[in-house]
């Protein structure tokens, strides 16, 4: 199943974009600044800390004023647009309540980083670059502009000059950080919901057409005895309307149709039971099945190697599929599927004569969207989101198998290994033969 290899072009793959924020989150956040912001202006006044508390509470009322009026609207998620709008206002709000509480004097400077922090999160890198860098501007403009703060005797509170430097490096240093930290780690978040969704979706697919090959194999196998009578009385029909030329040529047009449809439903009956309907299958079969849709794409599939029944698992199978599309992307002519049993545990090889993986590519197997490609050109045909090995990996753990990726000899080696009772079978049930038509 093409589609869902590990490694692409870097310039093919778009970053999943951020999820946006709702404004409901944006109006709670809001409150509880509002509410540690009355709390300190009144924690302050207690000791006695003078600064001009007016221009300060104006400033929490404009915050409270501009929260009641976002209330009012409707809950929903906001552009980015307007997400980057609403964190600028709480931008500019905490810069100015710093610059009027002694700048970086304040030790509550330090909140000015929860904007930006915020909208690492949510908003994409341009953005949070113009917020990162407003950050920085605003925080020099409050350290340099700052009303001083005076204890109750009036004494000017101040910080040595160096110290104040080191405040204010060490915002800049913050911001930078948390802006970068939060920013990959959202993304990377975002990327690992994207590919377990893909995951689901390719499972899904592939119970879906197990279901449908039940389905159809089903009714081939159901409807074989009333074709079988409608074809034997139209024929008895035929040699008693010998007199009646026009009405025994419908009964034969009736036969040929009874004989077209028999022949229709025995062939699909024979790929539903032999493709889609097995619940268990030697496992050189679900192998032969993984490997069919690229069993002629160029390089030579061989399957060797031995095993007992197991269950016939659509995840496994399309696990397997995805591992064995990457081997024959990038084999120079030959492709190895090996399977062997022991005592405890099931053992499959995939093996192939390509340029094998670069180093950095082996140190993320398993992640989604991995850009870099092997050493090689890929075949021809080659297509991929960059979740093929993740989906392959994923699916295999939820069967109990392990995963393991090394470079041999020539090539790369890929190794799944299952404990015996994760994955054999412990019945076999197949559908029965579709009955014979050509006796009647």
């Amino acid at each position: 199943m093409t589609g869902f290899s590990h490694e692409i072009e870097a310039d093919s793959i778009t970053p999943p974009e951020l999820e946006p924020i709702r404004l409901r989150t944006l109006v709670l956040l809001r409150w509880f600044a509002i509410t540690g912001q009355l709390a300190a202006v009144f924690a302050a006044r207690i000791m006695g800390i003078q600064f001009p508390i007016g221009p300060v509470l104006a400033l929490i009322a404009a915050a409270a004023i501009i929260n009641l009026w976002q209330m009012l609207k409707p809950h929903q998620r906001m552009s980015a647009s307007q997400t980057a709008g609403q964190l600028s206002f709480d931008l500019i709000q905490l810069s100015a309540l710093i610059g009027l509480t002694g700048g970086l004097v304040n030790p509550f400077g330090l909140l000015v980083l929860a904007p930006v922090t915020v909208a690492a999160t949510v908003l994409d890198r341009r953005r949070t670059l113009a917020l990162g860098i407003a950050t920085i501007i605003l925080i020099t403009l409050a350290s340099v502009l700052a009303v001083p703060l005076h204890d109750a005797t009036g004494t000017e509170l101040s910080m040595a000059p160096i110290l104040l430097l080191g405040h204010w490096v060490a915002l800049v240093i913050g911001v930078v950080f948390f802006a970068v930290y939060a920013h990959r780690v959202a993304a990377e978040l975002k990327a690992t919901s994207t590919a377990l969704f893909a995951t689901q979706m390719a499972l899904s697919r592939e119970q879906r057409l197990q279901h449908l090959g039940g389905v159809v194999a089903a009714a081939a196998h159901e409807m074989g005895t009333p074709l079988a009578t409608i074809k034997l009385i139209a024929g008895e029909l035929g040699d008693e309307l010998e007199d009646r030329p026009e009405l025994r040529a419908d009964a034969m047009a009736l036969r040929d149709s009874a004989d077209r449809c028999a022949q229709i439903l025995r062939s699909m009956g024979r790929a539903g039971k032999e493709d889609l309907h097995l619940r268990s299958a030697p496992v050189q079969a679900v192998l032969e099945d993984a490997a069919h849709p690229h069993a002629d794409r160029g390089p030579v599939v061989e399957i060797t190697g031995s095993g007992p029944d197991i269950r016939r698992d659509p995840g496994v199978i399309h696990a397997l599929r995805n591992l064995i599309q990457n081997a024959v992307d990038f084999a120079h002519s030959r492709v190895v599927i090996d399977a062997h049993a022991s005592a405890d545990h099931l053992t499959v090889t995939i093996r192939d004569d390509g340029p094998g993986y670069s180093p950095a590519v082996l140190s993320r197997i398993g992640d989604p969207f991995v850009t870099s490609k092997r050493g090689g050109a890929q075949r021809s045909g080659y297509e991929g989101m960059g979740l093929g090995m993740f989906i392959a990996k994923t699916l295999l753990e939820r069967s109990g198998a392990s995963l393991t990726v090394a470079n041999a000899q020539p090539g790369a080696l890929v190794t799944v290994r299952w404990p015996l009772e994760r994955i054999k079978a412990t019945s076999r049930v197949a559908l029965g033969q579709n009955p014979s038509f050509d006796k009647f």
